[in-house]
């Protein structure tokens, strides 16, 4: 299935749901602390990791040009939250760019400019200083955030629940159990209409 199909398809699907399409205990998340911050909007896309030294956030804004109309920047900022790595300047030219989203594991700041610019953001939390400005670090490169392996070109979907990271040849896979999983969840809620029954545990079809 070409990418741009599978991300249409992906946007079907909360992360509960595909955690469910990995089974029990395989699935790959990010730490909680990382969530919703900016807009009301989930994230759907290819990821563009980003890996920065510790309070360095510099080489970002080389990432913004370098980054494809839907990808989500994944920053790993080691959990950095004393400065931030993003602000609205950022997501005005993000959002020029056309980028999905914006997912870090650290802080951001200017929220309301960040609201205004629309592209919405899940980190760790907001702050109002910014992080150091030298040009370090690697671009599109193989990154943990959050404490989940992001690979460039990984999927990356983040809604209320979380943030959850899908390889390229497991997504497939993963969305058509997902789909089983939903589709068990109906059919026991209609078994439990029908007969009246309660049934806490989705049954098997």
């Amino acid at each position: 299935m070409e990418s741009e199909k599978i991300i249409e398809k992906l946007k079907t699907f909360t992360t509960s749901e595909l955690c469910d399409g990995f089974g029990d205990g395989c699935y790959r998340t990010m730490d909680y602390h990382i969530k919703r911050q900016v807009t009301n909007k989930n994230i759907v896309g290819r990821a563009y990791p980003v890996d920065t030294p510790y309070g360095i956030s510099g080489i970002i804004p080389n990432a913004i040009l370098d980054a494809k109309e839907g990808d989500v920047i994944v920053v790993a900022g080691k959990g950095f939250c004393k400065g931030s790595f993003w602000g609205d300047h950022r997501s005005i030219c993000a959002a020029k760019k056309g980028l999905a989203g914006v997912v870090i594991d650290g802080a951001f700041r200017d929220k309301e400019g960040c609201e205004e610019a629309g592209v919405p953001i899940y980190a760790r939390c907001v702050v109002p200083g910014s992080a150091g400005k030298c040009q370090q670090g690697k671009l599109n490169t193989t990154v943990v955030c959050g404490g989940a392996e992001v690979n460039p070109g990984d999927y990356i979907v983040a809604d209320v629940n979380g943030v959850v990271v899908i390889r390229p040849d497991e997504v497939e896979c993963v969305m058509k159990k997902a789909e089983e999983k939903i589709a068990a969840e109906k059919a026991t809620i209609q078994r439990m209409e029908e007969t009246g029954e309660i049934l806490p545990r989705v049954l098997k079809f």
